[in-house]
């Protein structure tokens, strides 16, 4: 039977309240999706988004708090000197170094997300980018950066600055020997996406490499596919099958 249901459509918003609101919805939802597919790790891992309204101000997880149970009212709302203006729990100081030098140094950016995920910590071992093996892949073709100096758990700002750097204007960067980073211009469905699809990408290039010698994608195709799959409205809309499920499966993230 087919689905009645509308294509999705990134909305409008008639005023900052809404926006404000879909943005936390959609950041609950993809704490959601990354405690589904595994990317949580104890207390490691964080998405934020920028609040609409208060542009200095991000959304983000609490510490200590397990991806797979977060909700609208669990969410913390902190300021550019990281002190915590809305909610109760404590603030993930990783979190907070890496990304609010990210959020200054890019203002077009709404989202940044980061997990210990597996392939992505076992291929950011490797320090080097990776390589056009698929479609998919071509969504990072000359878009991803290596961050090639592990200094240890990130709790300095002067770290957070040199990994916003290293990232530049591209979507994602390699943390070398710690994992994956990526952002979304347009929304915390673009930056959760961009990661999930790189966590897969990190997994099929390592399990091509382990099965023999990967034929890459000629630089002049992979760059006309980057240009069709790599655009931020497609890494939103690509998430949005995962939105309707989580919303479907686990409705109570929902509650304010």
């Amino acid at each position: 039977m087919a689905s009645d249901r509308v294509p999705a459509k990134f909305p409008k918003f008639d005023n900052v309240e809404d926006e404000r609101r879909y943005r936390k919805q959609h950041l609950a939802a993809a704490f959601r999706l990354f405690g589904h597919f595994g990317f949580d790790e104890g207390a490691a891992g964080h998405i934020t988004a920028r609040d609409p309204e208060l542009l200095d101000h991000f959304w983000v997880n609490p510490l200590g708090m397990n991806l797979k149970m977060i909700t609208l009212r669990d969410l913390l709302l902190v300021n550019h000197r990281g002190e915590i203006v809305d909610g109760n729990w404590p603030l993930n100081g990783a979190a907070f170094a890496i990304n609010s030098e990210i959020h200054d140094a890019r203002p077009e950016v709404v989202a940044a997300a980061h997990a210990h995920s597996v392939h992505g910590k076992a291929w950011s071992s490797l320090r080097r980018p990776l390589d056009p093996l698929t479609q998919d892949a071509c969504v990072f073709y000359g878009d991803h950066a290596v961050f090639d100096d592990y200094g240890g758990v990130v709790y300095e700002l002067d770290e957070g600055k040199r990994i916003a750097q290293a990232l530049g204007d591209h979507k994602a960067v390699i943390l070398s020997n710690h994992g994956l980073l990526t952002v979304g211009q347009t929304s915390v469905d673009e930056a959760a996406w961009w990661f999930i699809t790189m966590e897969r990408t990190c997994q099929a290039q390592l399990e091509a490499e382990a099965a023999g010698t990967p034929v890459l994608i000629d630089a002049d195709q992979a760059e006309i596919t980057a240009k069709q799959v790599g655009q931020p409205m497609a890494g939103w809309r690509q998430l949005q099958p995962l939105f309707d499920w989580i919303v479907t499966v686990q409705p109570d993230f929902l509650e304010e």
